[in-house]
């Protein structure tokens, strides 16, 4: 007897099916961002508050999703809208068009709270940044290819969507992993040139590293992969100590992590300086914003001083030096650098990132402890406000151990708990805010055991 197959969706959310069928008309996929794609179906938000989401039918949900780790003070800070709000009427307009105060005072704040940056320089979103850091790099060195590791995203772009998500039976051995392309459209040419590396496996890294070295310009890398993997202590040390000897910049891709662990990322937590810094999310309190961020001599080589201009006909260029090209319209917003330092301002009083690792860590054990009741093997992955749930045993270091989860029945649980109102999509990591109360943690350790209930019958 074959049992009736169910919506996994609600159908408390008919209007946001339908007005999902009217996006595809207009919108390839209905969904701007492929990332935000939902079967059968994206649930359509309209407003949000705090810790909460309110979709197109009016449904509450606590957002563990928040813009994918970036509203890390929640919905809608009374500060954050201040700030912006403040800015613009002072200023008198959105946007200057020129240098202005605060791209100086985010600067300085920014060099205060990372050990690895000395300078400062503005992109629009985190893709930006790492792919500043990357043209950085081989202008810096002088080489013309990049290593990355599997299982680690840097952006939608060519030279770094190669072997995010990989096809096991594409992705070669474990200690020398392929590069597979993870969209059509990919020119061979970054194929060619981008070195695939291992996690949190020294040895087998370092060996690779070295017979390239002569070649490889930097290394990008997630210090918490996805977010949630954390490299290991030892093998973060001995990878700065293997770049300095072989004089390969190291790129710290801490869009996820920049605020998330530390109010000064992961290079804190790790005691580690890269060479440069790839900054997003947070540090834009919630407008779209980018930053990259590194040693003087290695920035410096962007300054346009004495350069030539490549963008004024007629201008006189014949006898001075190439600067690294670097521009962009919207860089440094003053709008969205006054919602930025607020946010920081708010991360940095006494308590709030206390509290907040402290919640996030009572979820933590909470879930865990509700698993255990049912005999679900699982355990919490992650470090700061960021971890995920994973329904495996065993340790998890890297991509190719997430293949131990059982992602079926963690996906068939997350489509309950969105109709118990509790949001991310299903799969995805949990990052937590600070305006998360302990009243929302109740709520979402009960939707979890309801969730667990109904799944199992």
């Amino acid at each position: 007897m074959h049992q009736k197959k169910l919506n996994p969706l609600s159908q408390n959310t008919k209007k946001s099916a339908e007005l999902f069928e009217r996006a595809k008309k207009v919108i390839p996929g209905g969904v701007t961002a492929n990332i935000k794609y939902i079967a059968p179906h994206p649930i359509m938000m309209e407003r949000g508050n705090g810790s909460k989401l309110f979709d197109v039918d009016g449904n509450e949900y606590i957002d563990y999703l928040l813009c994918y780790g970036a509203l890390i003070l929640g919905h809608g800070h009374p500060r954050v809208y201040e700030a912006a709000m403040n800015q613009m009427k002072d200023a008198g307009t959105t946007i200057f068009g020129t240098p202005h105060r605060l791209e100086t005072v985010m600067a300085e704040k920014l060099i205060s709270l990372f050990p690895g940056i000395d300078m400062v320089r503005y992109t629009n979103s985190g893709l930006e940044a790492t792919l500043l850091a990357i043209r950085t790099a081989a202008a810096y060195t002088g080489k013309p290819k990049i290593a990355k590791f599997e299982g680690h995203y840097h952006g939608g772009y060519d030279q770094v969507l190669l072997s995010v998500n990989p096809d096991l039976d594409l992705a070669g051995v474990e200690t020398e992993p392929n590069v597979v392309p993870e969209s059509p459209g990919i020119p061979d040419y970054y194929r060619e040139n981008t070195v695939i590396l291992p996690f949190n496996d020294i040895e087998a890294a370092e060996t690779i590293l070295r017979d390239n070295a002569h070649e490889i310009s930097a290394i990008i890398m997630e210090p918490v992969q996805g977010g949630f993997i954390p490299a290991e202590e030892a093998f973060m040390t001995r990878l700065r100590e293997i770049t300095e000897e072989l004089g390969i910049l190291l790129i710290f891709d801490e869009v996820k992590t920049g605020f998330r662990l530390t109010v000064g990322g992961a290079q804190n937590l790790y005691h580690i300086k890269p060479d440069l810094t790839a900054l997003g999310k947070v540090l834009g309190g919630g407008f779209p914003v980018g930053a990259i961020g590194g040693k003087k001599e290695i920035m410096e080589i962007s300054a346009p001083d004495g350069g030539r201009d490549i963008l004024t006909a007629g201008a006189e260029n014949g006898s001075k030096k190439d600067p690294l090209f670097h521009s962009g319209t919207y860089n440094g917003h003053p709008t969205v650098l006054a919602s930025g330092l607020a946010t920081i301002e708010v991360l940095e009083e006494q308590g709030t990132m206390d509290h907040l690792l402290a919640n996030t860590n009572i979820l933590r054990d909470g879930l865990e402890e509700v698993y255990k009741r049912h005999d679900i093997p699982m355990q919490t992955v992650g470090k700061g406000s960021i971890f995920n749930v994973i329904l495996a045993e065993g340790s998890i270091k890297n991509y190719r151990d997430m293949g131990k989860a059982d992602s079926d029945l963690r996906s068939k649980i997350d489509y309950e708990l969105l109709k118990l109102g509790i949001y991310t999509k299903p799969l995805n990591r949990y990052s937590m805010s600070a305006v998360h109360s302990g009243e929302d943690i109740e709520r979402t350790l009960t939707a979890h055991e309801k969730a667990i209930r109904i799944v199992q019958k």
